[in-house]
């Protein structure tokens, strides 16, 4: 086995065979955007799975495949990354459970809140392009969004939030009468506006009533926050908060094929899998406003409206990538400054808890997801593992699941003695595959 490592090893630096032209297709527009920069027509880089048909990997599969059959869970993808280097990628279960289409790798899944890292990372981008302060206040006329449309706000404190308190759960909104992200039969019926509900709709709907606790004096988890920050990124940037992600953050990495997701099946991106929930089922109202009851999955949800705050949908491998290039070790190299990445995690910085990521335990950063048909985790670790497990199927446990999810892999790669030398990101040859600090797109 050492040998095989050492013979792959030499093969991916040598880059003579591997690279096929599925990974890598300039011509095809593979995550159908309306923000690729110009001239370019790239897909994000596609590990071939057999690379990971490694007997070291074998408690790792295991461990994954029961805990599937267990929880009833259709697909998954995993990757697992050691010291920088992706040793691991691969899918299991289906995609698409009707036409029996294997689960791999480059599939897109809807990540649910890991969004909310994506989105925390814009903004520190932000901070570094000299465009944003996390004290800068979000409401009122000398606010980022003082538009006329959000100065018609009833209490008066929603002037003291700021972006940091938005990042940090701490923007005075609570759900004690529901999360304000997933009610828009409310929102339209109090604005007197039909279905759907826009994210401005959203946002007036909230500024109409008082804020449950002052802001920065409490913390409560806030998918409307996260929301809120989008439109600020929008804002600051000039640009949609989409296209400033991908530009700024995304494509410099070599990330193409992450996108916002679409709500209904017929939404569906090339490459994206299929949703599936735990049964019984229920149906529910469409958000759009439709006369057919939906599943959650799709159509109950509004994946764009959620965007900044759970709306994304990416590969594990591309998510890979993202997280070793905020991770603060020197084994990969960070799109942001080090002064950044620890501003994000850093107890002394952040009054309630991290920016972006969910929860850090001794120097181990998590960030997690769950929503209907879908459970996303990430996770940084200070021994150099690093890993990422999507799902496409929901859980009645709910956010409850990742524990489950961690455990479980942990057993899996706990009996690894030795790990594998090479790296597949080797293999990347996309036009921003660059090992050196990626830099801006103008």
């Amino acid at each position: 086995m050492k040998f095989l490592y050492k013979t792959l090893a030499a093969f991916l630096l040598t880059g003579t065979i591997w690279v096929t032209s599925s990974m890598v297709n300039p011509e095809v527009d593979t995550y159908g955007s309306d923000f690729n920069p110009p001239g370019i027509k790239a897909s994000s880089f596609h590990v071939p799975e057999y690379m990971s048909e490694n007997d070291e990997f074998a408690a790792l599969e295991k461990q994954i495949e029961r805990f599937m059959r267990r929880e009833v869970l259709e697909g998954a993808s995993v990757a697992v990354a050691k010291d920088g280097k992706l040793i691991y990628a691969k899918g299991f279960g289906y995609a698409d459970k009707e036409n029996k289409t294997p689960a791999e790798p480059h599939h897109l899944f809807r990540i649910a809140s890991v969004s909310k890292l994506v989105t925390a990372a814009g903004v520190m981008r932000l901070k570094e392009q000299g465009a944003i302060s996390l004290d800068d206040k979000v409401f009122g006329p000398e606010g980022i969004l003082n538009d006329s449309t959000y100065l018609n706000y009833r209490d008066k404190r929603v002037e003291q939030i700021t972006v940091r308190h938005l990042m940090e759960h701490s923007g005075g909104w609570t759900t004690r009468w529901g999360d304000q992200m997933f009610m828009p039969t409310i929102v339209a019926r109090s604005l007197h506006k039909s279905l759907p509900v826009t994210k401005s709709d959203i946002i007036q709907f909230v500024l109409n009533k008082r804020l449950h606790f002052t802001p920065g004096q409490s913390s409560y988890y806030s998918n409307l926050g996260y929301m809120i920050l989008g439109e600020v990124i929008a804002q600051v940037s000039g640009m949609e908060y989409e296209q400033y992600i991908k530009t700024n953050l995304l494509y410099p990495l070599g990330i193409f094929d992450m996108r916002i997701g679409g709500s209904h099946r017929h939404e569906r991106a090339k490459l994206e899998v299929k949703y599936y929930e735990p049964t019984p089922t229920f149906y529910v109202a469409d958000h759009s406003g439709g006369d057919e009851e939906v599943l959650r999955t799709y159509g109950g949800n509004d994946m764009f409206a959620l965007g900044a705050a759970g709306g994304w949908i990416a590969s594990s491998t591309d998510l890979m990538k993202l997280m070793l290039s905020i991770d603060g070790l020197d084994t990969y190299p960070d799109c942001l400054q080090a002064e950044s990445v620890l501003q994000m995690v850093d107890k002394e910085m952040n009054k309630y808890g991290p920016l972006g990521w969910r929860r850090i335990h001794s120097n181990n950063w998590y960030r997690t997801g769950t929503l209907a048909g879908t459970s996303a985790l990430m996770a940084r670790k200070d021994d150099g593992i690093s890993y990422v497990v999507l799902f496409n199927t929901g859980s009645w446990k709910g956010p409850a699941l990742a524990n489950d999810i961690v455990r479980t892999i942990e057993r899996g790669i706990r009996p690894i003695e030795e790990w594998p030398e090479y790296d597949l990101f080797e293999l990347d040859n996309t036009w921003a595959s660059s090992r050196r600090r990626p830099q801006v797109i103008y």
